[in-house]
């Protein structure tokens, strides 16, 4: 998951460094990424891990840092999942 967020971040996040040099508790906000950046990396977030982020995660926090990122997308890919265990028992 950091090797796609990595190469997430470095398409669209518009930073002014390799997202790959980057610690993964360095702000992201530091070194470039804007509200605008945000909207294009959600986008590619969503498709990449088919995902999607609700709306009380689309703040700062969320997208502080490349473990911010990898927690939320953690989250959701753990709701995603229990989400499909509950349809297969309804079903």
């Amino acid at each position: 998951m950091n090797t796609e967020l990595r190469r997430i971040l470095t398409t669209y996040g518009r930073l002014s460094v390799p997202a790959e040099g980057l610690a993964d508790d360095d702000d992201l906000f530091a070194v470039g990424l804007d509200s605008l950046a945000i909207v294009n990396v959600m986008l590619a977030l969503e498709e990449a891990f088919d995902i999607e982020l609700p709306d009380n995660m689309l703040n700062r926090r969320t997208f502080a840092s490349i473990h911010a990122l990898e927690a939320a997308v953690a989250s959701l890919k753990g709701h995603v999942a229990a989400e499909n265990v509950a349809k297969e028992n309804v079903t």
